[in-house]
């Protein structure tokens, strides 16, 4: 498959949050963009605005298995990203990371393409050194319930570096922190989602710990035009590169905000804190501003709002609703998995 005229992008993840997002802002800045998803954890409501683009393409498609278009760069988003999700198969997860990295490395080896990789805060695990820069090197439990995400992670990076070295491939790797907005999945699992919907719905809002662990949120516009700066830089420049927000919040700040904005009566209901969660997380964004001239500009409060008003048009909606919308024929591919 190959687009006339343009800018070619493959997005694998593209129906999930993020990818979404960085779909509908590569389509805004003129590029041609082909989606490839295999709704595991993405939802083809996300992309159902974009569907009758002309620009813009659907395949679904499993990245373990190889995939074969030609396309100028290629952003691999493609991974469970958070807890409940990737913990539901970890065997999956991990060759997910793996073996999807592999297949999107060797198509962008075969094409000449640019691959940027979506890695994440998660390789430092609970971190040591804080804040976290990227020469450290993390301290990660090998053999954890949280091991199938991180580890893959490493070994991603580890893999697309080896290719870099090996091949001489223009690659990049985004180490991304936690991140929020428009489009996260209603049972995504993680503390901003569990947080609205619960404060929506008037329900107890479910604090694992006592809430002094903190996290560092960043809005999901903000992180993808870091992945654009990023994809952008020259090909002797690869990273890794912190992308998240250096304003750290404890999680019980995050529910008391959450409580405040939505003027909710919920309760804050403490519970224990799950296997290897990390206590503190906080990006040392230094080399991201020196080299992407780049850095978050939108505060957490205002972000919250505008993720409060997204999830609230979805709280009238029963929980399976969005899975259960077809967008079938409409601008959609499937590609069969290769045996």
């Amino acid at each position: 498959m190959h687009f006339a005229g343009g800018n070619n992008v493959l997005v694998a993840g593209g129906a999930a949050f993020v990818g979404s997002n960085l779909c509908e802002r590569l389509l805004k800045s003129g590029h041609k963009v082909v989606c490839v998803d295999n709704f595991y954890t993405g939802h083809r409501e996300n992309i159902k605005h974009l569907v009758d683009n002309v620009s813009f393409e659907v395949l679904e498609h499993d990245i373990t298995q190889p995939l074969y278009l030609d396309v100028d760069e290629i952003y691999n988003l493609a991974c469970p990203a958070s807890p409940p999700h990737y913990q539901r198969d970890p065997i999956y997860t991990t060759k997910t990371s793996v073996l999807g990295t592999i297949n999107l490395l060797n198509l962008a080896k075969r094409i000449g393409a640019k691959d940027l990789h979506a890695s994440t805060s998660e390789v430092y695990g609970d971190p040591d050194v804080h804040p976290q820069r990227e020469d450290y090197w993390g301290n990660v439990n090998p053999n954890g319930v949280r091991s199938c995400y991180d580890e893959g992670k490493r070994c991603a990076e580890s893999l697309i570096f080896d290719y870099q070295r090996q091949h001489g491939m223009d690659v990049k790797v985004a180490r991304i922190f936690n991140t929020y907005g428009p489009r996260m999945d209603r049972e995504d699992g993680r503390v901003v989602a569990n947080f609205v919907i619960q404060a929506i719905l008037g329900q107890p809002l479910t604090l694992y710990g006592d809430g002094s662990q903190t996290r560092s949120f960043c809005y999901v516009d903000d992180l993808v035009e870091g992945l654009l700066r990023l994809m952008g830089t020259d090909p002797g420049f690869s990273g890794p590169v912190n992308l998240g927000n250096p304003g750290e919040f404890t999680v019980l700040e995050l529910a008391k905000k959450v409580i405040a904005i939505t003027g909710s009566s919920s309760d804050i209901l403490f519970m224990s804190l799950p296997q290897d969660d990390p206590r503190r997380r906080k990006p040392d964004i230094s080399f991201a501003r020196r080299v992407l001239k780049w850095e978050p500009t939108v505060p957490l409060d205002v972000g919250l709002r505008k993720t409060i008003e997204y999830f609230g048009q979805l709280a009238a909606e029963p929980a399976s609703h969005q899975k259960a919308k077809s967008l079938k024929g409409a601008g959609y591919t499937t590609i069969p998995a290769v045996a």
